[in-house]
């Protein structure tokens, strides 16, 4: 296989490589952009799909049939971003990464033609990779992952194709929970297998079995505390079942909402840092520890929590356009840092919200802390407006110093954005106690006079304080 190299600086010109084209990539590509013209600055970005700058989040409600276009879910096309002076090769995959000589081996997945491009300025954008199982059957046709746009589209391709009605999704995380949303709105029969004790292991047990009551009866079967062993094929070679240990269960079509894992494979074998969770340690300004040249952001990299004073790992749009616009501001002669997050998070299937930021309570003993608990019921307007609909509202805050740690929602129409209130509260530092003076919006329409998460507050304040007696 021939090789040939791209390389080397042109005059004082000083070129940026970025692997990867979706969120942090990109927008670190176009925010140095911004700053340094093309005269200063070259700009080369790789990309091995199909697809730059798009909306993963949206995948599901794509499928599902809400969007009804997947153009919808992409932000800027290819040709927009090369309009903008970046110099993005689609369907070539960055094999290898020379960090003693400042280079990156690509390889164009047409082609097959590989070769070497020099940096001065390195950005590693390589996002996460969904989590299949080893089991057999894994691979068959008609079993998927949702991770990009190309997944999306196989998989409706496999619902357009495929006559049974019957779908099981293996987990029941964000993507497992949006994946049986999807489905039900398709017309299938949808079953959800989870190893958890409850669907949505970001919750705490509790909470989470107000999402499988919920789901169940939305008319999806649930089945907990259960673990996949294995992919059943027909005589076709495409699936017709997953079993556990005690059953199965038909398939026409399985989908793997598992979860994801950073995807650091490059840099495991550069010998870049990595965190207890497999993804790459960056500083406050998104710089790889150790390494002045290269940066790293998205779902490949770990961050900072901030109330554990723990490195997590969470792969979210939201923080992965953050770390493209800290990375490009830097990359360009500004300056910009990523101090780090709270944990939020929201979701829904049908009717149902769900929301949490801050620690669970497992999460607060790991950290050594000491906290109480409450849980409280209240409604999302007035309860005597037309539509007020229950909310379940759990909060942690921390035992003698009252310090906020964690709130968890379950409810209908206009619970889960109520979350935003407490990861404020937790980015500022506040306590239980000062929450309760927070003055926030009031008409019958949006909220009872006491909004739930001040009467969950004042509930907290009381627990704290008979602790402390």
């Amino acid at each position: 296989m021939s090789m040939s190299r791209t390389g080397g600086k042109d005059g004082a010109r000083e070129r940026l490589v970025v692997i990867g084209g979706d969120a942090a990539g990109m927008s670190a590509a176009s925010q140095a952009r911004r700053l340094r013209g093309p005269d200063e600055l070259e700009i080369v970005a790789f990309e091995r799909g199909h697809f730059t700058s798009y909306s993963a989040c949206g995948i599901p409600y794509w499928v599902g049939g809400d969007v009804p276009e997947r153009d919808q879910l992409i932000a800027r096309t290819p040709e927009e971003h090369r309009e903008r002076a970046i110099g993005l090769r689609m369907r070539t995959e960055v094999t290898e990464i020379d960090v003693t000589g400042a280079r990156v081996r690509s390889r164009d997945l047409e082609s097959g033609a590989e070769e070497w491009t020099s940096y001065d300025k390195l950005v590693i954008a390589t996002g996460a990779r969904p989590i299949r199982p080893d089991l057999p059957g894994a691979e068959a046709p008609g079993v998927h992952g949702v991770q990009t746009l190309d997944d999306g589209q196989a998989l409706l391709d496999t619902l357009a194709a495929t006559e049974g009605r019957r779908a099981v999704v293996v987990g029941a995380g964000y993507i497992g929970v949006e994946m049986a949303e999807a489905l039900i709105n398709r017309g299938y029969e949808v079953t959800v297998v989870n190893r958890g004790k409850e669907p949505m292991s970001t919750l705490d047990p509790d909470m989470g079995r107000l999402v499988h009551t919920a789901m169940e009866a939305m008319g999806i079967t649930m089945v907990d505390d259960a673990e996949v062993t294995k992919i059943l094929t027909g005589e076709d070679g495409r699936v017709r079942a997953i079993a556990t240990e005690d059953a199965e269960y038909p398939a026409d079509v399985v989908v793997l909402g598992i979860g994801v894992r950073p995807e650091t494979t490059l840099a495991k074998a550069a010998g870049l840092p990595l965190g207890d969770h497999g993804g790459l340690l960056t500083d406050l300004a998104m710089r790889v520890r150790g390494h002045e040249n290269i940066w790293a952001g998205g779902d490949c990299v770990e961050v900072l929590d901030l109330v554990s004073g723990r490195e997590r790992h969470i792969a979210l749009g939201t923080h992965a356009n953050k770390h493209g616009q800290v990375i490009g501001s830097n990359v360009g002669g500004g300056y910009a840092t990523f101090p780090g997050v709270v944990g939020t998070a929201v979701s829904k299937v049908c009717e149902l919200e769900i929301a949490r930021t801050g620690l669970r309570e497992k999460d607060a003993r790991r950290a050594g802390l000491q906290f109480e608990t409450i849980t409280i019921e209240s409604t999302s307007r007035a309860g005597y407006y037309p539509g007020a609909a229950l909310m379940t509202v759990k909060m942690l805050a921390e035992r003698r110093t009252g310090r906020l740690l964690g709130v968890q929602i379950v409810g209908r129409e206009g619970a889960a954005k109520r979350v935003d209130i407490a990861a404020v509260a937790l980015t500022a530092g506040m306590t239980v106690e000062q929450m309760t003076a927070l003055d926030l919006g009031y008409a019958p329409p949006f909220s009872p006079v006491w909004d739930p998460i001040l009467v969950a507050a004042r509930k907290a304040v009381a627990a704290v304080r008979k602790s402390a007696g």
